[in-house]
């Protein structure tokens, strides 16, 4: 039968694509869809999700499939379909309309608006039945229609519509908007609350779901350092430790999925996100840089080594994510999750061998009735989700071999094992490629590239800021760009497109010393603060008001959240651009954007903690540290190894080459131009204020040096 598609048709989005043959007469947000609409006299069922959103494939099949759901949802409303991760910012108004209905929201976001695009009633998951005090669907849709079209209550929906409207309205004026000056207390704040719901057993913080939340490891990390208390960093240690022994890393590939469903770790939502895997890379790197842990050092490599061979784009540049679902064979009728990743027993050992089957089984807790123990729908009835239940040493032990031996067995299962999962149907990848996602890929591979020092993860970070430079940035507009998909670029770049990517360059800067990243990251930031900044209280607005005049309000990102909001990136960023560039009017937005979120910082500081990172970096004397000679040079490489090897978070590192190199700094920053070799050798400066100190060639002397650098 000849399938029949609706109307995006023209869209470039595989969340959109994935509905493109649905009965619902689905539109694509924008003018049309509005003013047919009105035109009609119909209400507008907004439906928002992601290409890899597990609970969005359930609802699709189950509603948006069904013919005769699809005939009532296309009677009453005008239908249209987001992809959240294209538009965040109509995500997040509706997100905060629905939360605010309702306590809660997620995804699919289903929200109902009237024809003026003001919010009357919405939900997330709807089931086709009747099921756990939820009504159904189709129930839904055919009463919010029929009331529409009684008009005493639809003047009722037509009143909720502007009362929800001017509420979200006061709410997006009102924060944040503080006077206070940055106060050491609100790092105390944050570690307090932190403590107070950290799971010392299994790690994490809080209870069932359990998010990775690289953001609490950003903050921890450097508090911990700072003020010396081994509590803090070892709650994040900890956490890294369990988070990567549980089911949400994939054990054969690396790379880690969403989220976990249980309090352990051990039962993911297969779906696995760029950002995350990104952003934990370096969680990863700094957890090493700190403790010299291997471990650490080996999954960070697994992470970023997943991303090269599953993400990296052929032409640069990094996509989206992998699906949670996938066919568990070629011949299968429907998808299922975590079908790529889960084993029966008898296939595992079949393919690795006996002996070494009967050691990875072992390890990594694989039992012959399944180990997915709290399985309420049976989705995972005799299979297994590989963890690293038992160590390396116990497993040795427990077959009564030495560690090299065993070791050499698993890693020989799990060749075989990572190979036979290669050959199966592999899950959906969003194959888009967005600016912000890909700054902070950047940062993830420059910092690798500086602690590690594999020159590869130096080349794909380079290509993929030359392939957002040649495709995503309009250089005579200064305008970045969102999205990246099949040769088209679309979306004019939000606040965090601007701070993830200039945040990435300057951690690109530090890698390979090319001025030209500092030069795009200038004029980005320039750029973000003409557009974004709230010059009266401080902070990013998401939007910068030019792409859609559809949108019923301008808000900012009030929280660091599995993603960190763009204003905390971008207050870091404007601190440490203005050591390079010295600059006081970038050190004075970053310092009034920190007092403009004052009452949140001091009243929640637990929802800000990279924007408390940046605090520390406010409350700290700027630290440059000025490395006279060639880039390649033995000499040279013998000081950055020693720079590099210790984590230092706070600080400007500047290579002085000479030559046009030299010209570039000392042209912002005149104090450089006599800083060179002494004696033909590799030199190091470190200053702070523009005042240095006794310069060395020493790396002994310089590594004594940096440890009196404020951490």
């Amino acid at each position: 039968m000849e399938r029949i598609a609706n109307h995006l048709i023209r869209e470039k989005s595989p969340y959109l694509l994935q509905h493109l043959y649905n009965p619902v007469d689905w539109h694509p947000w924008g003018p049309e869809a509005f003013e047919l609409a009105r035109r009609e006299n119909k209400p507008i069922l907004v439906s928002i999700g992601y290409s890899t959103c597990h609970w969005c494939h359930v609802m699709e099949r189950e509603s948006y499939e069904d013919p005769a759901v699809a005939a009532v949802m296309n009677q009453f409303f005008i239908n249209i379909k987001v992809d959240r991760e294209e538009r965040p910012d109509v995500d997040k108004i509706y997100m905060a309309a629905v939360s605010a209905l309702t306590g809660s929201g997620g995804w699919p976001l289903n929200v109902f608006l009237t024809p003026e695009l003001k919010p009357i009633f919405g939900g997330t998951y709807f089931p086709p039945a009747p099921r756990g005090g939820q009504p159904a669907w189709k129930d839904v849709v055919s009463q919010i229609g029929r009331y529409w079209q009684d008009p005493q209550e639809r003047a009722k929906m037509l009143l909720a519509g502007d009362e929800i409207t001017r509420a979200l309205r006061q709410y997006a004026e009102a924060a944040p908007a503080g006077t206070a000056q940055g106060d050491p207390s609100w790092l105390e704040g944050a570690y307090d609350e932190l403590r107070g719901s950290y799971d010392a057993a299994r790690g994490g913080f809080g209870g069932a779901p359990k998010f990775p939340m690289p953001v609490y490891h950003h903050f921890l990390l450097r508090y911990g350092t700072r003020t010396g208390r081994k509590e803090a960093l070892e709650m994040s240690l900890h956490t890294l430790r369990q988070m990567s022994r549980g089911g949400i890393y994939d054990q054969l590939g690396g790379g880690f999925c969403r989220y976990a469903t249980d309090a352990s770790w051990r039962v993911p939502h297969f779906e696995k996100m760029l950002y995350d895997n990104a952003q934990l890379a370096v969680s990863y790197l700094e957890a090493f840089q700190i403790s010299q842990d291997p471990d650490f050092k080996k999954i960070s490599e697994e992470i970023l080594n997943y991303a090269l061979r599953d993400l990296e784009a052929p032409a640069g540049g990094f996509y989206c994510a992998e699906d949670a679902d996938s066919l568990p064979s070629a011949s299968s009728a429907g998808k299922e999750e975590g079908a790529f990743y889960v084993w029966e027993k008898t296939e595992l050992m079949q393919i690795a061998g006996e002996k070494a089957g009967d050691l990875f089984a072992f390890r990594y807790g694989v039992r012959e009735d399944g180990n997915v123990e709290s399985d309420p729908r049976g989705e995972f009835k005799n299979k297994n989700i590989l963890y690293a239940a038992r160590t390396l040493e116990e497993t040795a032990r427990r077959f009564q071999l030495d560690r090299e031996e065993a070791a050499a067995l698993l890693g020989q299962a799990q060749s075989k094992l990572f190979e036979a999962r290669s050959r199966r149907p592999r899950p959906t990848r969003d194959d888009k490629l967005l600016s912000a996602w890909n700054g902070l890929m950047i940062t993830a591979l420059a910092k690798a590239f500086q602690v590690l020092g594999h020159a590869p993860y130096l080349r794909a970070a380079q290509k993929a800021a030359r392939f957002l430079h040649e495709n995503l940035y309009d250089p005579a507009g200064r305008i970045l760009y969102r999205r990246w998909r099949d040769g088209e670029r679309r979306v004019r770049g939000f606040a965090d497109d601007y701070a993830f990517l200039v945040q990435g360059l300057l951690d690109l800067y530090e890698a390979d010393f090319d001025p030209a990243w500092l030069d795009w990251a200038l004029e980005l930031t320039d750029a973000q603060n003409e557009r974004f900044y709230d010059s009266r209280n401080g902070g990013f607005f998401m939007t910068d008001g030019s792409e859609d005049s559809h949108l019923l309000m301008r808000l900012k990102d009030l929280e660091d959240n599995v993603e960190p909001a763009a204003s905390s990136v971008a207050a870091l960023n404007l601190l440490r651009l203005s050591d390079y560039a010295d600059r006081v009017d970038l050190r004075a937005r970053a310092e009034k954007t920190l007092q403009g979120f004052g009452p949140l910082l001091r009243g929640s500081p637990r929802s800000l903690p990279y924007m408390l990172t940046a605090l520390i970096g406010a409350l700290t004397e700027p630290s440059q540290i000025v490395i006279a000679g060639r880039r390649d040079a033995p000499d040279t490489r013998a000081l950055l190894e020693r720079l590099r090897a210790r984590f230092i978070p706070l600080k400007a590192v500047i290579l002085a080459e000479g030559g046009s190199v030299q010209k570039y700094f000392t042209g912002k920053m005149p104090f450089l131009a006599g800083m060179t070799r002494i004696q033909g050798k590799a030199t190091t400066y470190l200053c702070e204020r523009r005042v240095c100190r006794q310069p060395t060639s020493d790396p002994a002397v310089f590594e004594k040096l940096l440890e009196s650098l404020p951490p």
